[in-house]
């Protein structure tokens, strides 16, 4: 039995096979070991197999699924080891497919092979017995060879335009005849090309022509004869076969641009012709947004297309002014706008010089021009003017004579001309003393003025500066006088007299009227002393005190032999300034010892027993205290009393109150009072009905007797009765004075009189109801 020892071996290795693209046609091919044994087998004619050692040629389009080779291998074992089956590698990957059994190579169903995408396919074939034993294994073998696959061309591809897109240019001072550009076509089979055909099919205008058989395109004009800038040209490239005959053809589309050379640069014209500078006088501060209409400025590029375009601006102060437009494409008229007019000021700056430039944009040279703009401006009144300062002080001593020069002030107004001349003024209540001059600010005083710290040391204005036009700013002077020593202290008494209790000091004073210090601050001194060495005197305060030794007469005795203790002292009072100014004072001091009496009365008379007006004075402020205060009281209580009795008549009638059963019964005594006759009945009842008032503040306001005729009676006599009892009726502001009824002698009318006057309060009380609008009783 044979063993599996042996391999697959392929025969006629290596394997080239040549395959045209698209095939068209079935081929079988079977390749056999023999070299020239072929069995073909053809679904149309026409093909030619060349072979020779293992290479397959074909002459036309291989289809898709047609068997294209054929592999065969051999085994030498026998039996299943000898049984051989093929399969590829990368079968997923690969164009191709092979039989399992015949080894017959071919292409995927679906798949076809382009030259132009890829000339060669490389297939690894793998060959694998069917297995067996050997010594005692079960053992397969397997061999691989690899099938180099050339694909063919044919004419199936139309030429193409190699470069595309295709853009030329004939420039301004390009000769008529020149080439401008060459377009390139190519057959798009690569392996056997055929030779092309170019034509220009339209656009041309009769400007441009175009080589046959090199594409070269030429401009046959010259530049300024084409009435176009940009030219799009169609044109087409064909197949030519070998036949001759005209195949496969494509356009493509060729944009010639005629292109002006950048030989002009911008440039600036006035009214008469080219011109660099340009000059314009106006006023300063023109408004916002004015043109200046006074420049006639136009700019010119002689360039055509994006060489004829520029931009224009303005080179120097920024801010001031604009330039309209900022672009321009061949030519333009230039404005000029002021944009911030503060800026344009005389003042600051008479003249304005600006660089007007023209410069290209989009083009290499970058050419560019300028021209010189020159303002010059007038002046207009447009400040006011100003100060050097918004105030000033200045001082002045008090004894400066009339007319002295105090402070000169300075304003400035930068205008030109009348505007700029100032004149000055002063007013305010400080004015009156003070004159100023109205050209060089100077002030001084009034001729006839005299100053005095004492009086007024502080003055206060206004100045004013005004120019031509009435424009005017305000500063504030202040003014100070300064004090001279020009007063000497002054005593109130050239000789005075002064009590001294030993132990306690007594104070002279002198004062300086001088405003300030130190000329009204007063020093002391003790000029003349008899005995010396006996007072000491402070310097500041002026208090005079005994030495600090004497503690009592005796000593003082000791001293001196004037037993009345009287001194006479010269004190001199002299002040700080200078030069310093003095005065004296005789003092007679009279010593006496400390009283028994103690406390501030007994104080206080020691203290005026030199001085008796002042104790008088004292007294007299004393009594006009309690005399006020004694008035104050009284008028309170007045005020007060008028107020609690001023009822109204609505509160007597409308309304009763009924009385504190306190009061009642003491109405009732008075009602059970027999009366000494009618008309004392009638009083007495009256005032108790009174008492029933709408305050029940029992107040009683007596009623007068009303009397019976036009003219009243008399009242009757009332006179004190020492045996008759006295009664009170209570006010708010007291008692009324006690009545002392005297009884009458009996009278006959006496009913008929105490009647007629009933009536008549009755009809009194009913008129003044209806007057005030109340109700009836």
């Amino acid at each position: 039995m044979d063993a599996n020892d042996e391999s697959p071996e392929f025969i006629n290795t290596p394997y080239i096979v040549e395959v045209p693209e698209f095939p068209l046609s079935t081929i079988t091919l079977f390749f056999c070991l023999s070299a020239c044994s072929f069995f073909t087998s053809f679904n149309s004619p026409g093909f030619l197999l060349l072979c020779d050692s293992g290479n397959s040629f074909w002459s036309q389009n291989t289809p898709s699924s047609s068997s294209i080779f054929k592999i065969e291998a051999i085994d030498k074992d026998t039996g299943s080891g000898g049984s051989i089956t093929y399969f590829l590698q990368n079968i997923h990957a690969n164009k191709f497919t092979i039989d399992r059994h015949s080894g017959v190579l071919r292409i995927k169903t679906g798949v076809t092979l382009d030259y132009e995408k890829s000339r060669t396919h490389f297939v690894v074939v793998v060959a694998k017995d069917g297995g067996g034993k050997l010594r005692g294994d079960n053992k397969v073998f397997s061999a691989t060879t690899t099938v180099t696959i050339n694909v063919e061309d044919v004419q199936d591809t139309p030429p193409m335009f190699i470069g595309t897109p295709y853009y030329g240019y004939v420039y301004e001072d390009t000769l008529a005849g020149s080439e401008v550009l060459t377009v390139v076509a190519l057959d798009g089979d690569r392996g056997k090309p055929n030779s092309i055909h170019y034509c220009i099919v339209n656009g041309s205008e009769g400007s441009f022509e175009i080589s046959n058989t090199t594409g070269a395109i030429s401009v046959i004009k010259s530049p300024n004869q084409l009435k176009k800038e940009v030219y799009e040209l169609k044109v087409k490239a064909s197949e030519i076969s070998q036949e001759g005959d005209t195949s496969d053809h494509v356009f493509a589309m060729v944009i010639i641009r005629v292109v002006d050379l950048n030989n002009h640069p911008p440039t600036f014209y006035g009214e008469n012709g080219p011109q660099n500078r340009f000059e314009l006088t106006m006023y300063e501060h023109p408004p916002e947004g004015e043109i200046l209409r006074g420049l006639k400025i136009t700019v010119n590029d002689s360039d055509q297309g994006a060489n004829a375009k520029f931009n224009l601006r303005l080179v120097g102060p920024g801010g001031i002014f604009r330039v309209v437009p900022q672009t321009v494409l061949n030519e333009a008229q230039v404005t000029i706008i002021v944009e911030n007019s503060a800026a344009i000021d005389y003042e600051s700056s008479k003249v304005l010089t600006f660089k007007l430039l023209a410069i290209e944009v989009n083009t290499p040279e970058k050419f560019s021009s300028t021209a010189d703009v020159v303002i010059r401006l007038l002046d207009t009144n447009d400040n006011v003017p100003k100060f050097s300062s918004d105030y000033y002080i200045a001082r002045i001593p008090e004894n400066s004579p009339g007319g002295s020069n105090v402070v000169a002030v300075t304003a400035t107004d930068p205008d030109s001309g009348l505007w700029g001349e100032i004149k000055y003024s002063i007013y305010g209540t400080g004015a009156d003393l003070f004159l100023i001059h109205p050209s060089t600010g100077i002030i001084y005083t009034q001729p006839w003025a005299v100053l005095d710290a004492e009086v007024n040391s502080k003055y206060n204005f206004y100045v004013k500066a005004e120019d031509t036009d009435g424009k005017y700013s305000l500063a504030e002077v202040f003014i100070t006088v300064l004090d001279v020593n020009d007063h000497s202290p002054e005593f109130n008494e050239n000789i005075q007299e002064k009590t001294m209790i030993i132990g306690s000091p007594v104070k002279i004073e002198a004062i300086d009227q001088d405003a300030e210090e130190p000329n009204n601050i007063v020093d002391y001194s003790i000029m003349q002393a008899d005995p010396a060495n006996v007072f000491d005197i402070d310097q500041s305060t002026g208090e005079i005190k005994l030495k600090s030794y004497i503690r009592s007469l005796d000593i003082i005795h000791n001293i001196t032999k004037n037993k009345d203790c009287i001194w006479s002292l010269v004190v001199q009072a002299k002040d700080r300034g200078s030069p310093s100014f003095s005065t004296t004072a005789v003092l007679k001091i009279d010593i006496t010892e400390e009283t028994l009496h103690k406390g501030p009365m007994a104080a206080f008379l020691m203290q005026t027993k030199d001085n008796p007006m002042k104790a008088l004075g004292v007294l007299a402020g004393v009594m006009g205290i309690m005399v006020l205060i004694t008035i104050m009281i009284s008028t309170a209580m007045f005020w007060r009393n008028k107020r609690s009795n001023k009822v109204m008549p609505v509160r007597r009638i409308i309304k009763k109150r009924q009385m504190p059963p306190s009061r009642t019964v003491r109405m009732e005594w008075l009602k059970f009072k027999r009366p000494s006759n009618a008309a004392e009945k009638f009083v007495i009842e009256e005032e108790v009905k009174s008492l029933h008032n709408e305050n029940s503040n029992n107040n009683i306001q007596v009623v007068p007797v009303p009397p019976a005729s036009p003219l009243p009676p008399p009242p009757p006599a009332l006179g004190p009765r020492s045996d008759a009892p006295g009664w009170r009726v209570p006010t708010v502001s007291g008692s009324l004075t006690p009545k002392h009824v005297i009884k009458p002698q009996k009278n006959k009318c006496h009913g008929s009189t105490h009647n007629a006057l009933v009536s008549e309060l009755k009809m009194r009380f009913e008129k003044r109801n209806a007057a005030f609008g109340e109700p009836h009783i």
